[in-house]
C-alpha cells in the first residue's frame, strides 16, 4: 500500500482534532414534526396508537435516550394527542433529565404491572378496547406478551409500518450528522493505515482506532473489525487476533456515533505489494460497488441495486447469486440511529428508492481460504439520484487518494 507514510501511534493521534464542535443535535421542533408525521400516517391507516420501547424508536420520536431492560420504559404515541410516557416510579428523576419532548408521565411501582398501566393509558385516551395498537418492532417478546395479556381484545400489529415509514427518510439535519460521523471515521481510517507495521496485531489496531475516534470527538468505537490475511475472508471476523505480515490483505470496518447517528466505513488494501490476483479481485469489488451506485435512482426498487452489483460479479465468474467465491451477503443496509435499519439493498426487495434514504454500499467479495475484500461507503438519495457521504477508495495502492 502506497500513499500513506508510516507514523508511530503518538504522531498519528496528535494529527487528529475534535471534529464535533460545530455540530448541532436534533432540535425539539424536529421531534414534534416526526410525531406529527407518524400520527398522520396512523390516522390514515386506522392505527389507534403505537408503543415505543426504550431504544432508537423512542429516541427518534421523543429524543429520550434510554436503554431497554427487563423493566418497561417507553411511550404511547396516540394517533391524536400528546405522547404518554410509561416509566418505573423510581426512575422518574433520571428520565426527566433525558427528556426532550415533554408529556404526561405514568408510573408503576415494582410490584405493579406496567402492561395494565399501558392499557389504562389507552382507555384514558378513549382508545377502544379492540383498537389496533402497534408494538415497537424492537421490543422484547415479554413486553408484547404482557400487553396482549393485559389487553386481550387489542389488535396488536408490528409498529414497523409506522416507524420505518418515518425513519427511512432522513431530514437535512439527520444527513448532516451522518455526514460528519462519516467524515470522522474516514479520518480515523487514514490514521489507522499510517500506523501499520509488520508484527502489529489486530487488537493493537482496534485499540488505536478507539483512541482515534475519541480524539476526533466520538465516545470511542461504536464497533470495530480489524482483520489480516485469510481472516479477511470471514465477513464479521474470527475469534483469535492476527499479526500483520508482508503481503497480507488488511480489512478494517469501523464506525462511531454522533448525537446518536452512526458512521460505518470499510477499507481493504494490502500491506506491501499486492499480487496480480489481489489487484484483480480488489478492482472487481470496486466495480461492483460502482455498479450498485449507478443503479440507485429514484423509484428504482432496492432489489435492483443489489442485482446490479451481483450481475457484474457473475460476469467475472463470481457467484452467481450468494454463492462463493463471490458476494455472500446483501449489497447494503440502511443507516441512521441504528447501524442496520430500513430499507435494505437485498435481492427482490420491492421498496422503491426515495429522497432521504441512506444506504451502505458493500458488495463484499469472499474467496474462501484466501482473502476477502470489502469496500464500504454510504450514499443517500437526493431528488437527482445518489450522493456519496464519503468518496470510495481510489485504488489498492492508494486507497485514500493521497497520491493524486
Amino acid at each position: 500500500m502506497k500513499g500513506i507514510g508510516y507514523q508511530n501511534r503518538e504522531a498519528a493521534l496528535a494529527a487528529l482534532t475534535d471534529m464535533t464542535r460545530d455540530v448541532a443535535a436534533i432540535e425539539p421542533e424536529e421531534y414534534q414534526q416526526r410525531i406529527s408525521t407518524a400520527q398522520a400516517y396512523m390516522r390514515e391507516h386506522k392505527i389507534a396508537a403505537i408503543y415505543l420501547n426504550a431504544g432508537t424508536n423512542l429516541k427518534y420520536f421523543t429524543g429520550l435516550q434510554w436503554y431497554p431492560s427487563e423493566r418497561m420504559v417507553g411511550a404511547v404515541l396516540p394517533a391524536q394527542g400528546d405522547v404518554q410516557f410509561i416509566v418505573p416510579f423510581f426512575e422518574v428523576g433520571s428520565i426527566k433529565d433525558y427528556q426532550v419532548i415533554e408529556g404526561p408521565m405514568h408510573t408503576w411501582q415494582e410490584e405493579q404491572s406496567p402492561y395494565s398501566l399501558l392499557v389504562k393509558v389507552l382507555n384514558d385516551l378513549n382508545v377502544a378496547p379492540d383498537a389496533t395498537l402497534g408494538i415497537d418492532e424492537s421490543a422484547a417478546f415479554f413486553i408484547a406478551d404482557g400487553i396482549r395479556q393485559a389487553g386481550p381484545a387489542l389488535n396488536l400489529i408490528n409498529a414497523k409500518c409506522v416507524t420505518a415509514h418515518c425513519r427511512m427518510h432522513k431530514s437535512a439535519s439527520e444527513l448532516a450528522l451522518i455526514q460528519r460521523a462519516m467524515d470522522m471515521t474516514l479520518a480515523v481510517h487514514k490514521a489507522a493505515a499510517s500506523i501499520l507495521h509488520e508484527g502489529i496485531t489486530t487488537t493493537e489496531v482496534e485499540a488505536f482506532i478507539d483512541e482515534a475516534h475519541r480524539k476526533v470527538g466520538a465516545t470511542g468505537n461504536y464497533f470495530c473489525i480489524v482483520l489480516f490475511g485469510t481472516a479477511t475472508s470471514f465477513p464479521h471476523g474470527v475469534k483469535d487476533p492476527q499479526t500483520l505480515k508482508q503481503g497480507d490483505v488488511v480489512l478494517i470496518d469501523t464506525g462511531c456515533k454522533l448525537h446518536g447517528y452512526l458512521s460505518d466505513i470499510t477499507r481493504t488494501y494490502v500491506f506491501g505489494e499486492p499480487t496480480a490476483h489481489q489487484r484483480t479481485m480488489w478492482q472487481h469489488e470496486k466495480n461492483a460497488q460502482l455498479a450498485a451506485f449507478e443503479a440507485a435512482q429514484i423509484g428504482t426498487p432496492c432489489g435492483d441495486v443489489d442485482f446490479a452489483a451481483r450481475s457484474y460479479l457473475a460476469k467475472q465468474g463470481l457467484g452467481p447469486d450468494y454463492q462463493l467465491p463471490g458476494c455472500p451477503h446483501r449489497t447494503g443496509h440502511g443507516i441512521g440511529l441504528d447501524i442496520h435499519e430500513w430499507p435494505y439493498l437485498v435481492k427482490d426487495n420491492p421498496q422503491p428508492l426515495a429522497a432521504g434514504m441512506c444506504f451502505s454500499n458493500e458488495p463484499m467479495l469472499v474467496l474462501p481460504g484466501e482473502f476477502g475484500i470489502r469496500l464500504e461507503d454510504h450514499f443517500y438519495m437526493t431528488s437527482n439520484g445518489p450522493k456519496w457521504f464519503t468518496q470510495p477508495a481510489l485504488s489498492i495502492d492508494d486507497p485514500f487518494g493521497l497520491d493524486s
